[in-house]
């Protein structure tokens, strides 16, 4: 169903994984996507993943999509892509999906190394995509949305904000991206506009398929997985709900909205919540014949998350 056709959507990083994954999702239901990323010819690397790769399959399924090419660590573009979409869709934009993030490696290369082990720089390696742009992306939504009385904003934060993963620098920064959600909803509420953090499940993405390949991480952690487009799936569900507003202001995880609108995955799959206690204890190496005793529906409360302890073992 193209129950998106004639919205305005905005996705950044959407040259591959999650963000190409919406951006895929939003051109299936009809809707003119604009897509954002440093890369926009298709790479000679073993990751791939472009602009206008992602753009060429968003058209493909039926949407309207325009790469634009940004830098997402630089102020300056990141206001002139704003005005470039005011000026082209006469101040409209319904749907902002703030995805980007250029430290997925850099995260991984950091695991189970005290903080103050590591250089300081390494907090602006993480959150100078992955929250400041998001808050600058925010901000520069907001006004259009706010004139037009009508929008969504989502930001795609990760269990880590509430959860110890990774590292210091990217769980404060998932913390940080939630807070602003929470506490930018009130002062959008009154204007129509939603604004909404969700947690993806763990994601089999371009990077991360590498990382396997080079034996960086393990393949079991992502036994209980989404595909790039899941999420996708639950912002087009999301947004195409009259009663979105009711939403504003909270944090949601991806299984979560599928459970509650009856999403499947795009290959049919049923998606279970990090907080599904046979898949945590999966995740930190319990043998599977233990697992398969726990009742499968068991989840754990949202508040245990919060102890100060690596919530997964990579």
């Amino acid at each position: 169903m193209k129950n998106l056709s004639g919205k305005i959507c905005l996705v950044t990083g959407a040259t591959r994984g999650l963000g190409k994954g919406i951006a895929l999702q939003l051109g299936e239901a009809g809707a003119t996507v604009y897509i954002t990323g440093r890369t926009l010819n298709p790479p000679n690397d073993k990751v791939g993943g472009s602009l206008k790769e992602t753009a060429k399959e968003v058209e493909r399924r039926g949407g309207k999509c325009i790469p634009v090419q940004c830098d997402h660590n630089n102020a300056e573009e990141i206001r002139t892509l704003f005005e470039k979409i005011k000026i082209e869709q006469d101040g409209t934009l319904d749907i902002l999906v703030n995805c980007a993030f250029s430290a997925v490696k850099t995260s991984l290369d950091n695991l189970y190394t005290d903080f103050w082990k590591l250089e300081p720089k390494l907090w602006d390696d993480v959150n100078s995509v992955g929250l400041r742009n998001h808050y600058f992306c925010s901000v520069y939504a907001a006004r259009m949305m706010v004139e037009r009385k009508s929008g969504i904003i989502f930001n795609i934060s990760s269990v880590g904000g509430i959860a110890k993963i990774f590292n210091i620098p990217y769980c404060a920064g998932k913390t940080a991206l939630d807070r602003i959600v929470v506490d930018g909803a009130p002062e959008l509420e009154p204007h129509n506009v939603s604004f909404i953090s969700i947690y993806p499940c763990a994601v089999k993405t371009e990077v991360c398929k590498n990382l396997f390949q080079e034996k960086t991480v393990s393949e079991d952690l992502f036994a209980q997985n989404e595909s790039t487009e899941f999420t996708g799936k639950c912002i087009v569900t999301l947004a195409s709900d009259p009663c979105i507003l009711e939403k504003t202001g909270r944090v949601l995880f991806s299984a979560d909205i599928g459970d509650e609108y009856d999403l499947k995955d795009i290959d049919g799959r049923h998606i279970t919540s990090q907080l599904w206690m046979p898949a945590l204890l999966t995740y930190n190496g319990v043998p599977e014949w233990l697992v398969n005793w726990m009742p499968t529906w068991v989840k754990l409360p949202k508040w245990l998350l919060a102890i100060n302890k690596p919530l997964y073992k990579f």
